[in-house]
């Protein structure tokens, strides 16, 4: 029965608890993605970028807190960082809005157009914050690193195995609750998150109605802002901070939002799960979990990993294009064109 249990931890501490720290970070991001095509109509390729420079920002406002000896431990100082990293995005998505989109969307462009303008928008601020921050690693947390460490929970237990909770694992749950919560609730009862809604489902009706199609635009850009910086936040501060990293991040948030429904906020959560697990699960070596499980002359000697961590992106790619083989409307059917 202890060789039971050591399993189930092995399980919780290297796959569920991973798995679902980087759900909440993918879904959040794909959150952003699904609003701008739900609301402007395009798939907005500089998501990733924008996410790393909320990110930035909180970074070198943390520097700047630890520099006059400001702190909030055992919590990361990050958190005092993040309203004026939110306040910088929303501004910076708001100011690229003016100068690009805003053209375009007058113009009346096909959404190809405006997808390959966030490209050309994409690479400049990939360059920004390359040129501001460089291009290293560069770590987040300063508070508490575990709510719990393995040492702690084997000598609780009794067990071989240990559960580890990193603090930022934990602000990751409950910040992504608190927001996907507050998110839901402006979009249902607010009467800017009702003109939202309206926008999306019939553009010309909602302008007929007396929707400000400019307000809804601004309201959108500032909601991709705020779960854009947070979600970059999380991401850095549960691993670590690098410009390139958001590039690549790019696609596993992409597919969790068509394999959802792409403008669907509900399946930008359920995909954002999805793909996460896919890729903790594929990617997890299941040797010692098995060993546990048979008798020792049957353990395995291989690492029983189905692909190396090195390929983790690939499981994104490969149930993407199955998506858009078999469902292109995405689990809770969102707009597939």
């Amino acid at each position: 029965m202890e060789d039971v249990t050591n399993a189930i931890v092995l399980i919780l501490n290297f796959l569920f608890v991973p798995g679902l720290t980087y759900g909440c970070q993918l879904a959040l991001g794909a959150l952003g993605v699904t609003l701008v095509y739900g609301i402007l109509r395009y798939s907005n390729f500089a998501h990733g970028e924008t996410m790393s420079f909320g990110a930035m920002v909180c970074i070198l406002v943390v520097w700047w807190l630890q520099s006059l000896g400001i702190s909030i431990a055992p919590l990361p100082t990050v958190l005092l960082a993040l309203p004026i990293g939110i306040l910088a995005t929303v501004l910076f998505c708001l100011l690229t809005d003016r100068l690009v989109y805003r053209f375009y969307r007058q113009q009346k462009s096909q959404p190809v157009i405006l997808l390959i303008a966030s490209i050309g928008v994409m690479f400049l601020m990939n360059g920004l914050i390359r040129f501001v921050i460089g291009p290293d690693d560069r770590r987040v947390g300063d508070g508490a690193r575990f709510i719990i460490n393995a040492r702690e929970f084997r000598q609780m237990t009794g067990l071989s195995e240990g559960l580890a909770i990193k603090t930022s694992q934990g602000i990751t749950v409950i910040v992504t609750v608190l927001l996907v919560a507050a998110l839901f609730w402006f979009l249902n009862r607010t009467r800017a998150g009702k003109s939202m809604r309206a926008y999306s489902d019939n553009e010309d009706l909602a302008l007929l109605s007396g929707i400000n199609p400019e307000r809804v635009v601004m309201i959108t850009w500032i909601l991709t802002g705020i779960l854009a910086t947070i979600a970059g936040t999380l991401y850095g501060l549960d691993k670590s901070y690098k410009p390139f990293t958001y590039l690549q991040l790019l696609l596993p948030i992409f597919a969790a939002a068509i394999v959802g429904g792409l403008g669907n906020p509900l399946g930008a959560i359920a995909g954002g799960f999805v793909i996460a697990f896919s890729e903790v699960s594929i990617t997890f070596a299941y040797r010692k979990f098995i060993a546990y499980l048979v008798p020792e002359s049957w353990a395995p000697d291989g690492l029983l990993q189905l692909l190396s961590t090195d390929y983790k992106f690939a499981v994104s790619f490969v149930i993407l294009v199955l998506v858009l083989l078999i469902r292109p409307t995405g689990i809770f059917r969102g707009q597939s064109t």
